[in-house]
């Protein structure tokens, strides 16, 4: 069962949300029940006027005016159904996109934890299809005012003409109110359960797509499509229970509403036989009578709420993972000193980092290495404070990355990835991605030094190419990655992976470009190759979630265990001898506050730090 009240956050997001929401379009919202309003009074005042008519025209007495009124009440009603049609389409447009920025932002704010708790297909089904059925709400509510006004309204208009009308049809009232209320909660229920059908095909099949070449490769594209439509079952049961609910409802209002209908005409036949009610009244009678029982329209409409509620829900359930939150403290001028204490992170259950302990000097540079699964990923996640860690902290310049706002944080620290996301309409774009005004001449720059600019130009519209028609390998792609790294700047700059895919010579020159006068003050690599290891200032040896030792890569080299590292990588080639380790390798850049030399990276490790439960963190962080 579904938890409810105050016990189930989600729904408590969910109504937080979907007031906020109406909030949003509250102007329209009041005009749509006023406008619904208005034409269930135009409705209820028509068989009254028609009513009238009739009785006039029966006794050959003028009956011009109400005629006319007649076709005035016909003439507004129509207006009015083509204005409550045109603001629930706009309030309904209007709400569904608020949400979908709402959530959009929250799941960006949130950051992988998101996507590791529902996955990407789950998240786009809730953002697009949940988001449009949650976004039908405000606009339900506002005329769900109308929708019972009209039955209520009828009953007293049947009282107004005879006391005798409103009793017979009141004393079959009770079995319209469970009804109602039996829609309400069985719709409530079976749509929850469809929706969430959906949710699991959406996300087995982004899951599929992301990974098409390797279906294809495999030859599974039979298997694979029975695994995305394996929850289909699921799906029609659900369908099917939430049409049989409806279907029963309109069964039994089609059986009790005809009776309570048929049983005031009679009635007013009776009263009519004795001269207690005229040919009019018992045709307005009548029309009230259909009127009163007009359950159609209300099933359809608390239906309709029930699934905006159970949809609402589903956004309700994002919202309960919290987006990150930023301090007010200003970043100080400094050289970019990063410095992790007594840092632990876990993820799935387990922890990655064990108290972790490095301190890396403004201007050096850091490589971090480690078999798989070491944390090498995720000690990169939090040292620009794409994960939280959950003990310690981890400062730059002497301020803890929670107490920075977010815009200087972000201004500080740059990344780049093995497999960089390219946002944006053009190369130039992408590139540029983050920046205020970037300009050409920047971009540009940044292409060249991660020796990118050659093959970009080389593209049908140069930097102006679309992403999209942009033809690129693993290697060029990383390139353009470096190149919004750099054009990016900051004080810190963290490369996870960034340099796999590239080629022996490109990586040369990019780590010449890197360690020479290249963009950033302070570098950390996550770095899989030897050859990468032995150019950086200090080598951070990450084994089991703890540093195991932070040294220069040839005095590592020296251990058995260390040289394991890159057995499986590389052979001779990672050898210092091979890799020119022998040669002087250039210093820190920039300067140092602490007057630190190049060796100056220090780590230890504290055993015993205590496990701190629950941050999620990137599917690959434990590399």
């Amino acid at each position: 069962m579904t938890p409810r009240g105050d016990d189930d956050p989600a729904a408590g997001h969910a109504r937080t949300l979907l007031r906020t929401a109406t909030g949003y379009s509250g102007s329209r919202c009041v005009a749509l029940c006023l406008v619904s309003i208005a034409a269930t009074g135009g409705g209820l005042l028509l068989p009254v006027v028609l009513g009238r008519a009739l009785d006039l025209l029966l006794a050959h007495t003028p009956a011009t005016r109400w005629v006319l009124g007649c076709a005035g009440l016909v003439l507004l009603l129509g207006l009015l159904d083509a204005a409550q049609t045109v603001l629930t389409g706009t309030v309904d447009a209007r709400t569904t996109a608020w949400l979908r920025r709402r959530l959009t932002g929250h799941v960006l704010g949130a950051g992988p934890r998101a996507a590791d708790r529902f996955g990407s297909g789950d998240l786009v089904a809730r953002l697009v299809g949940n988001a449009a059925e949650a976004g039908t709400t405000p606009g339900a509510r506002a005329a769900l005012p109308a929708a019972l006004a009209g039955p209520v309204g009828a009953v007293v208009a049947l009282a107004l003409i005879d006391w005798w009308l409103a009793a017979v049809f009141l004393a079959g009232a009770p079995v319209l109110a469970l009804l109602l209320r039996a829609v309400s909660r069985d719709t409530s229920e079976t749509a929850s359960r469809y929706q969430q059908a959906q949710g699991r095909i959406a996300a087995a099949l982004a899951e599929a797509v992301e990974g098409v070449r390797t279906v294809r490769a495999a030859g599974t594209e039979r298997r694979e499509t029975a695994r995305v439509l394996r929850p289909l079952p699921d799906l029609s049961r659900a369908g099917h229970r939430m049409w049989r609910v409806q279907g029963r409802a309109a069964a039994r209002a089609v059986a009790v509403a005809p009776l309570l209908q048929l049983a005031v005409v009679a009635v007013a036949g009776v009263l009519l036989s004795r001269g207690r009610l005229s040919v009019g009244e018992v045709l307005a009678a009548s029309r009230y009578a259909v009127l009163a029982t007009g359950v159609g329209v209300l099933v359809g409409q608390l239906a309709g709420l029930a699934r905006a509620r159970a949809a609402a829900r589903r956004l309700g359930e994002v919202e309960t993972e919290p987006a990150t939150a930023y301090g007010a403290r200003r970043l100080p001028d400094g050289p970019g000193r990063l410095e992790l204490r007594g840092v632990t992170a876990r993820y799935g259950g387990r922890t990655v980092l064990d108290g972790v302990d490095l301190d890396v000097p403004g201007g050096t540079t850091l490589a971090v290495v480690g078999r798989s699964g070491s944390g090498k990923s995720l000690l990169a996640a939090l040292a620009g404070r794409l994960a939280d860690p959950d003990g310690g902290e981890v400062l730059l310049d002497g301020v803890p990355l929670r107490e920075l706002p977010h815009d200087d944080l972000r201004g500080a620290v740059g990344y780049a990835f093995a497999r960089p996301a390219l946002l944006g309409g053009t190369v130039g774009q992408a590139i540029g991605l983050g920046l205020p005004s970037p300009s050409p001449g920047r971009i540009r720059e940044a292409a060249r030094t991660a020796l990118a600019d050659d093959f970009v130009r080389r593209l049908p519209d140069g930097y102006g190419t679309a992403v999209a028609d942009a033809p690129r390998s693993g290697g060029e792609s990383q390139r353009l990655g470096l190149a919004r790294a750099f054009a990016h700047g900051g004080r810190l700059l963290i490369l996870d992976d960034a340099l796999s895919s590239l080629d022996t010579v490109t990586e040369r020159h990019i780590t010449d470009a890197l360690f020479g006068d290249g963009p950033g003050s302070t570098r950390l690599l996550v770095a899989h190759r030897g050859a990468t290891a032995a150019c950086a200032d200090a080598v951070a040896w990450l084994d089991d979630g703890r540093v195991r030792a932070v040294g220069r890569h040839e005095e590592l080299w020296r251990l058995p265990e260390y040289r394991a590292v890159f057995a499986d990588a590389a052979g001779p080639a990672d050898s210092p001898a091979r890799q020119g380790a022998s040669q002087p390798v250039s210093g820190p850049r920039g300067g140092d506050e602490q007057g630190e030399g190049r060796n100056g990276v220090n780590g230890q490790t504290r055993t015993g730090a205590a496990d701190r439960g629950g941050t999620s963190k990137d599917k690959d962080l434990t590399a």
